[in-house]
């Protein structure tokens, strides 16, 4: 049962849910996808799905960065965590993420003798480099555009000091590329997007125009409360059921139509766009972010001259599939019973935006 305490006007939920019925009527069942992990999380912790009307669908979309990191650059992270001289600085989640056997993560890498820290920013992982000298500390920047300015101004400060010790191996991926990617897939099957609150407080509401514009879908970004995200549905199905599709703001109390100047313009000081590699949805050039050659000496795939190998995924996991949207977590055989919290098969199940995390914890 939804808890008052995350709606603004709780009275209002039933009306709310009585113009969703009618739109449905109008428009027939509708799918929206999520493109956000904490969307994910937040509508499974709030119980949405349990109130919403019969036909409206809600699935996850590619919006873990965790989970769309590939296992075979996994396999390489855990490969160069056994390097002598060198402490791997991560966020959590990656601690936990298998690459391609099961079990063998950097959180068992370090209890078997490996460097690696947990930070819970990149400046945590300058600091460890500034304080040990003898040690290369690699951080692992990991995330969507949410996370790129705090990794480029790392990446400055570094330069700045002179900080030969660290390095950024850059995971970082670009949302629109992706999106484009799910879109133009054979096994697309959605009416309308619920589009990233934390994204779009970087790059803009406006990026999002494309949706609307380019594949007549509508889409409307949306902040993190039960409230907002009921409200942002309600509008979803009132542009199906009119054929009339827009991109909206919902979030308009921290998004801006384009985005925040100061952490574009350190985006672009610092990265270029490069092709990148997504687990469920393949090679998709021009969506990830590379480090300039102008900081080239922070750039830890250059300085220790890293590719990733072949990827291989662990038998039976459908990671991939529920990053599409295409299954539903408990679809996947190995949900619940060989791949638990604790003891994860695959990175849906292990990051606290994952959608197999999510459904296990709340059960929907």
């Amino acid at each position: 049962m939804l808890c008052d305490s995350y709606f603004k006007n709780p009275k209002d939920v039933p009306l709310l849910l009585q113009k969703m019925e009618e739109n449905i009527r109008n428009s027939g069942p509708v799918r929206l996808m999520e493109i956000c992990g904490t969307h994910t999380m937040a509508i499974a912790r709030s119980g949405i799905r349990s109130i919403l009307p019969k036909g409206v669908t809600l699935l996850s979309g590619p919006g873990c960065p965790v989970c769309v990191t590939p296992a075979n650059v996994i396999d390489m992270i855990l490969d160069l965590s056994t390097q002598p001289g060198i402490l791997i600085a991560s966020y959590g989640d990656l601690l936990r993420v298998p690459g391609s056997r099961q079990g063998d993560s950097l959180l068992a890498r370090r209890a078997s003798g490996a460097n690696v820290a947990s930070v819970y920013s990149p400046a945590d992982a300058v600091r460890i480099a500034r304080e040990h000298p003898e040690t290369e500390v690699i951080f692992l920047g990991v995330g969507f555009e949410t996370t790129a300015p705090g990794t480029a101004a790392c990446i400055t400060e570094a330069a700045t000091e002179n900080l030969s010790n660290f390095s950024v191996l850059c995971m970082l991926k670009k949302t629109e590329p992706a999106l484009r990617t799910l879109i133009e897939a054979d096994d697309f099957s959605v009416d309308g997007f619920l589009c990233p609150g934390h994204v779009a407080a970087i790059i803009g509401s406006e990026s999002f125009l494309f949706l609307p514009k380019e594949y007549h879908l509508p889409g409307i970004v949306s902040g993190f409360e039960a409230g907002d995200l009921l409200y942002s549905i309600l509008q979803l199905t009132e542009m199906i059921a009119e054929k009339a599709p827009a991109l909206r703001n919902e979030y308009t109390r921290l998004v801006r139509p384009n985005g925040n100047p100061a952490a574009l313009a350190l985006m672009e000081q610092v990265f270029t766009s490069a092709p990148s590699d997504w687990r469920g949805l393949g090679h998709i050039a021009a969506s990830g972010f590379a480090i300039r050659e102008k900081y080239a000496r922070w750039d830890a795939a250059k300085k220790f001259s890293l590719s990733p190998g072949l990827a291989v995924e662990i038998p039976g996991c459908r990671c991939a599939q529920v990053i599409r949207g295409v299954l539903a977590p408990s679809d996947c055989p190995l949900f619940g019973k060989v791949c638990t919290p604790d003891n994860p098969v695959g990175p849906c199940m292990v990051s606290g935006e994952g959608a197999c995390a999510a459904a296990h914890a709340y059960g929907n």
